[in-house]
């Protein structure tokens, strides 16, 4: 057994596909289906059902391909100690982050880390949440951006800062009139949400009465909050952003926000990783430019109450 016949059953196992999995190996599919089968000879059991298409792990096959996962994992692991020993900074991150996160965060950050560390390559992809706990648990991803707690089995979750939540109305809007708001001032029938799979939408219907916004004559949810900002713009309304989406408005915007006076609505963002997560050093010097691009207030509990919500 080697840890290469392992690496090529975990790609047969991520892509279902022969084929697809030796082209991700960098070998040709005789090349990969010999090692399997070489290893499934020695083991004397079958890893794979080729019988069915897309190829399934047989049930003891899925036990191995588990075990394999944490073999391979800590081998990666050896070459890691020596990179870190030997003071390397370097290596690929993949970094998954949610959509109402990466325009407003990533450019804060980004410039900065790779000028410190020009041998590291940063993959960036948005994604939801559940994209990105998919991802992390099939190791697609090394780490996540994204809203907590997410309370999933397995994932650990290192706060990185809280964000309030401001009203952001359309000009001339009558809630202006007001010097701060509070939720029941959100029970109305012009206000535009996110649509559906983003964990913001939740959060704004949690804080909100979910079961008013339930018979509201309105029909139309963006895909982003650039989109729900340009409706309140052009047409009366009003819709929620978050902090790091405020800091850049322009002028006449900002006199268009409003905090709220009563428990004001917070989410806490956190990079999520598994348990058994590699390439430590990336992850603690990434965690550090993070916190230190975003306004040092944002980074304590003590920015605001922290409204747990549920998803």
């Amino acid at each position: 057994m080697t840890i290469q016949q392992l690496e090529y059953i975990l790609a047969v196992d991520k892509y279902r596909h022969f084929g697809h999995a030796a082209e991700s190996c960098f070998v040709t599919q005789p090349t990969l289906s010999a090692q399997i089968h070489k290893l499934e000879k020695e083991l004397e059991v079958t890893i794979f059902d080729r019988s069915k298409m897309p190829v399934i792990p047989t049930e003891i096959g899925s036990q191995l391909i588990e075990q394999a996962k944490k073999v391979v994992a800590e081998s990666k692991g050896i070459y890691e100690i020596v990179n870190q020993m030997k003071g390397d900074i370097s290596g690929v991150v993949k970094l998954g982050i949610i959509p109402t996160l990466a325009p407003y965060l990533l450019h804060r950050f980004v410039k900065n880390f790779l000028s410190k560390y020009p041998k590291v390559q940063l993959q960036v992809e948005e994604l939801i949440t559940e994209e990105v706990v998919r991802k992390l648990r099939n190791d697609d991803l090394d780490i996540g951006i994204v809203v907590t707690p997410l309370e999933e089995q397995g994932i650990l979750e290192k706060p990185l800062f809280y964000e309030k939540f401001y009203a952001y109305l359309s000009p001339d809007h009558s809630l202006l009139k007001k010097e701060s708001l509070t939720a029941a001032d959100l029970e109305v029938d012009d206000m535009w949400i996110l649509q559906q799979g983003h964990c913001f939408r939740d959060q704004v219907l949690n804080y909100c009465n979910r079961t008013k916004f339930q018979h509201m004559n309105f029909h139309y949810e963006s895909g982003s909050l650039e989109g729900l900002k340009n409706m309140v713009n052009k047409y009366q309304g009003l819709t929620l952003l978050p902090e790091l989406a405020t800091l850049e408005l322009e002028a006449e915007e900002q006199q268009r926000l409003r905090g709220f006076s009563d428990t004001p609505p917070i989410r806490e963002v956190s990079m999520v990783l598994t348990r058994s997560f590699l390439k430590r050093k990336l992850v603690e010097l990434l965690y550090e430019e993070i916190v230190a691009s975003v306004p040092q207030a944002m980074t304590s509990k003590a920015h605001g109450v922290v409204v747990k919500f549920k998803y």
